[in-house]
């Protein structure tokens, strides 16, 4: 998913959350919508770029969940006495689990799961890694795990031993997905920088999602929170 020309990051751009405030976005990052489509049968399809909000180089993100100017923050976080108390680790490493497959094998780390569904797309992706030996089912696995915006499903291929990670440019995706009426994370694209509100960077990844509901037990990043509770799959 392409950007327009001239909408790419300075390379020293980052993101910095702020003690029980918003995330500091600097170093001309873009900022575009970014729309889970789904099916008839509420399984989503694509994501569909929306789009690009007008931004200064320097802006800050709502992260309590209440401004009156989402996406942006407008200092509600003040008023309602917003507790961002930040509770996620800096590296995933013991985090993950493992899932062999004959060519592919599938990094999975729960913690990190935004339901954005997209793990469910012609098939659940833990059942279809071990069927991966067939094209069909392997391009399945590589597309619905390129797909999965927190890097939550990373998809490695046995014979290189590399990861397959989808081209993002540097870019913040904020989501919306219609069909179950909610607004989404906001997608870390890229490999840009987050570090906390103490100043220690957060691992870097290609993918990450950020809590904007301000609901995260795993604030700063996204744990579902905002997705419908009767609905919820981990």
């Amino acid at each position: 998913m392409k950007l327009p020309k001239n909408s790419s990051a300075k390379e020293n751009c980052n993101i910095k959350v702020s003690k029980h405030g918003p995330y500091l976005v600097s170093g001309g990052i873009p900022l575009l919508y970014m729309t889970i489509k789904c099916d008839e049968h509420g399984i989503p399809v694509k994501w569909v770029m929306g789009k690009k909000l007008k931004t200064p180089e320097n802006y800050a993100l709502c992260r309590c969940g209440q401004s009156a100017n989402k996406p942006f923050c407008d200092g509600t976080h003040l008023r309602v006495n917003f507790d961002g108390t930040e509770t996620s680790v800096k590296s995933y490493a013991s985090e993950s689990k493992e899932i062999d497959g004959p060519e592919l094998k599938l990094i999975d780390i729960e913690m990190l799961c935004a339901s954005a569904r997209f793990c469910h797309r012609g098939g659940n992706i833990w059942q279809v890694i071990p069927e991966s030996d067939n094209p069909k089912a392997k391009k399945n696995a590589i597309e619905n795990a390129c797909d999965c915006p927190s890097g939550r499903l990373v998809v490695i291929d046995k014979e290189t031993g590399m990861k397959i990670e989808p081209e993002l440019e540097k870019s913040i995706g904020v989501i919306k997905d219609p069909s179950i009426g909610v607004g989404g994370p906001f997608w870390i694209r890229g490999g840009i920088p987050i570090y906390s509100a103490d100043g220690k960077l957060y691992e870097v990844r290609n993918r990450a999602t950020l809590c904007r509901c301000g609901k995260s037990q795993n604030k700063p990043f996204c744990d579902s929170s905002h997705y419908p509770e009767e609905d919820r799959e981990r």
